[in-house]
């Protein structure tokens, strides 16, 4: 059975940091593009960050872009994501899944599958 579970979520004050965590079972990370995307209540999905298989090259969304780094651990079979200088707007339950490449737009969330629960990443003072 194929799982990927998010963890690393959790509370934290604006300026903070946290590092999510995607690790799966059943299926090795290092064959895919992982994206990591984010729902915040009442507002639509957005892509966060993405690594790609073949290279390793990185991806961010203009939000996070140089806040946020993507990085994965193929001996963990893990992907993860260090999120810095946090604020309220980062405020959200975040996902990986395997992505169809890596072009951060609105056709790339729409074939992103939520897999697992998602980690709640909450900011604020």
């Amino acid at each position: 059975q194929v799982q990927l579970v998010e963890s690393g979520g959790g509370l934290v004050q604006p300026g903070g940091s946290l590092r999510l965590s995607c690790a799966a079972s059943g299926l090795a990370l290092e064959y895919y593009a992982i994206g990591w995307f984010r729902q915040a209540p009442g507002k639509e999905r957005e892509g966060v960050s993405c690594i790609s298989s073949s290279d390793g090259n990185s991806y961010y969304a203009e939000s996070v872009k140089g806040r946020f780094t993507i990085s994965r651990d193929n001996a963990k079979n893990t992907v993860y994501l260090q999120m810095n200088s946090l604020n309220p707007e980062d405020t959200a339950v975040y996902h990986c899944a395997p992505a169809p490449g890596c072009v951060i737009d609105s056709t790339w969330i729409r074939h992103l599958q939520v897999w697992g629960q998602g980690t709640l990443v909450t900011v604020s003072s």
